[in-house]
């Protein structure tokens, strides 16, 4: 696994950093091949907080996030939450469909001005790849991910649609037109 560290408010020394790829190697065992993950370190007061994100050849991201007072504490913790997402996945991951080519398309971004005087802003502006998938692969994908909703291809009718988490527990789907 390759991974790319990331310091935020922190200086990550090299012991530190091959302290975390040791433990990270623990996830080696579910890869066939060499992916590519991101390590995010951020401290805030008494709060470590340490976020993997992991791209899988095929298109899937494995992310987790958590938060102790100790940073290499909050390491175990996101080493054990994708743990246990690979494994809860493991059987939709292995019989999903593979595809001979994948489609990324860039979503355009909406440029809208905002009046002076109103307290909205916007803070920050994020480009995704589209990928077609169906709606089951987007919504493991979403809880993979750790989010409220995913944007994605839809593999049947070539639109984009969102899928969303309701706070009753199911799921919503927003269509294009």
């Amino acid at each position: 696994m390759r991974i790319e560290y990331v310091g935020k408010n922190i200086t990550l020394r090299d012991n530190f950093k091959e302290e975390v790829e040791k433990k990270l190697s623990r996830l080696d065992r579910y890869f066939d091949e060499d992916v590519e993950a991101r390590a995010t370190f951020s401290s805030y007061g008494n709060f470590k907080t340490v976020e993997v994100t992991i791209w899988l050849k095929k298109g899937t991201i494995l992310r987790a996030e958590e938060t102790t007072d100790d940073m290499l504490s909050s390491v175990d913790r996101v080493i054990d939450s994708l743990d246990r997402q690979i494994r809860k996945y493991k059987t939709k991951l292995q019989t999903r469909k593979n595809g001979e080519s994948i489609r990324f398309e860039e979503v355009p971004q909406d440029e809208t001005t905002i009046e002076e005087g109103t307290k909205e802003k916007v803070v920050k502006y994020k480009k995704i790849g589209l990928k077609p998938m169906f709606i089951e692969d987007a919504i493991m994908q979403m809880n993979l991910l750790n989010h409220d909703f995913f944007v994605y291809e839809d593999a049947e009718t070539s639109k984009i649609s969102v899928v969303y988490k309701r706070k009753d527990g199911d799921f919503g789907v927003i269509e294009q037109e």
